[in-house]
């Protein structure tokens, strides 16, 4: 790839940092990836990462497209930035992180979101925000710091996502985009601000989050400093950038009305796309990176990290993978009876459930680590489509399905989808996907105006599966098992959080309370 007028599009991942450079005359593109950190949980529940591991990360997958790609670098004429939303990374006055950040399936605020919810009305902060008060909203994991890490607290003044970071870090201007705003459950969307009211009745000062840019929004110039270390001109836009999976919607060509992206990451999302702002209680709510397009968002909490948790598990390699779908292809659908519940960061859409826990459910003797690997790959389309469920039942026609991100490369995870789905499931396997999306905002935004289209990229890779229609048959089955698991088990969570903390279980706690009435859809 040489010439051209190129832009960059950097995606902080939940393992890695991938960087891709787009042409905007040809379309043509290229990639690199860092493998550059790891989502830490210390305790039941937690999830965190390093910033500053973003930032090496960027800096490595940058100098990798130039030393290993053969990307002039000195082309470049346009940044943007996505990642994770929305992640909570804490400021001091000199812009460094206070501490690790809270990342956005983090499920330690039970006792926090109990609170919000006994001090502030439930509908309040749907009707403005356009989400039901869940683990994912930053406001309870705001009072944690606050409670359990004073010393920390003390030195905030600034709260930032995951790609406003690293875009504040090219720049050194920090400021939220706009989908981070409106899924942190603090921003009123009707109004375009912030909810002072629910901020100042927790004594939270609004001016910890800043303003707010939009995706093509150009934020400042590339400083100096990371010019240097990226190996990049000084002075190129760099703009706001985009949630990731908002960025991975674009490019996959959501742009309809109906049209629904199932999105294998580190965590799972299913985006839905309207042209008006619609809300649901049990999902959530984005703006697209389309004008007069909205996306409603459902987000499981682990999804590729429990693929990853479960492989690291078996100490698998990539080769063992590649073996191990092999072996897991032969089972045949339904996983000869073995049933995953994928709750292992508690969940968040549709159940918005932090306490939630993982099961794993039919184990016998004869079941192996394929059975074992098959049943969590279903188990995530299970969840897919717990959410088609929900939309359709709120009367929202689901039109065509596609599949991106890094689960998509799998043949057996995308057939187990259109199995599961009992639809044609349009997947792009060699898709980039949010680098890709925030690389064409950043050439739109700096006034690059490419030649290609998002939808001429994006077609060539295009391979699309159709459900077996006796597969399906078999999954109906495993589904309805599925949706149980959560239902029969939901009263039991009190008592399993209780063993996490053995000193908070009751030295009688008399019987179990049955299961009836512990329902939730």
């Amino acid at each position: 790839m040489t010439g051209g007028r190129l832009a960059l599009g950097i995606d902080i991942g939940t393992t890695a940092v991938k960087a891709l450079v787009l042409n905007a005359d040809t379309g043509t593109f290229a990639t690199a990836t860092a493998d550059s950190h790891q989502l830490r949980s210390l305790h039941a529940g937690w999830a965190e990462e390093d910033p500053a591991d973003w930032v090496r990360g960027a800096v490595q997958a940058v100098r990798r497209l130039g030393a290993d790609a053969g990307v002039p670098l000195s082309d470049i004429g346009a940044i943007g930035v996505s990642g994770m939303v929305p992640a909570v990374v804490a400021l001091d006055a000199s812009r460094r992180p206070v501490r690790l950040s809270i990342q956005q399936n983090d499920a330690r605020t039970v006792a926090e979101l109990a609170s919000i919810g006994q001090a502030w009305p439930a509908d309040s902060i749907f009707d403005r925000a356009g989400s039901t008060l869940n683990q994912q909203h930053v406001l309870p994991k705001l009072l944690w710091l606050r409670a359990h890490e004073p010393g920390s607290w003390a030195r905030i003044t600034c709260v930032v996502g995951s790609y406003d970071y690293v875009r504040g870090w090219l720049t050194g201007h920090y400021a939220v985009e706009r989908n981070w705003a409106v899924e942190s459950g603090l921003y009123d969307v009707r109004r375009g601000a912030w909810m002072d009211d629910l901020l100042r009745a927790f004594d939270i000062n609004a001016d910890l989050l800043g303003g707010t840019v939009d995706p093509w929004d150009i934020t400042g110039m590339l400083q100096p400093e990371a010019a240097a270390a990226l190996g990049l001109v000084p002075s190129i836009p760099v703009l706001a950038g985009s949630a990731d999976h908002v960025a991975s919607a674009l490019a996959c060509g959501v742009a309809e009305p109906g049209d629904t992206l199932i999105k294998f990451g580190g965590a799972g999302d299913l985006l839905y796309c309207t042209d008006r702002p619609v809300f649901h209680p049990d999902l959530y709510f984005d703006y697209h990176d389309l004008p007069g397009r909205y996306l409603l968002n459902g987000c499981m909490a682990a999804s590729g990290s429990l693929v990853r948790w479960l492989l690291d598990r078996f100490g698998a390699t990539e080769a063992d993978t590649s073996e191990l779908s092999k072996a897991a292809a032969a089972i045949g659908p339904g996983s000869d009876g073995l049933v995953v519940l994928p709750y292992f960061l508690g969940e968040k859409t549709p159940v918005l459930d932090p306490a939630a826990r993982g099961v794993i459910f039919g184990l016998l003797l004869h079941h192996g680590d394929a059975h074992l690997f098959r049943a969590v790959l279903e188990s995530v389309v299970y969840g897919f489509r717990h959410h088609i469920d929900v939309l359709e039942s709120a009367g929202h026609r689901v039109g065509t399905v596609l599949a991106g991100n890094g689960g998509a490369r799998s043949p057996l995870w995308r057939q187990i989808a259109a199995d599961v789905l009992g639809r044609p499931v349009t997947a792009f396997p060699a898709h980039p996907g949010s680098a890709l999306g925030v690389a064409y905002l950043a050439a739109q935004g700096a006034g690059l105006n490419p030649r290609c289209t998002i939808e001429s990229i994006t077609a060539a890779d295009a391979v699309v599966h159709r459900p077996d229609a006796q597969a399906h048959r078999v999954y109906d089955t495993g589904y309805q098992i599925y949706r149980e698991l959560y239902r029969s088990t939901r009263h039991l969570l009190p008592l399993a959080a209780a063993l996490s903390e053995p000193e908070a279980v009751p030295t009688s706690s008399g019987p179990v309370p049955p299961a009836e009435g512990a329902t939730h859809d």
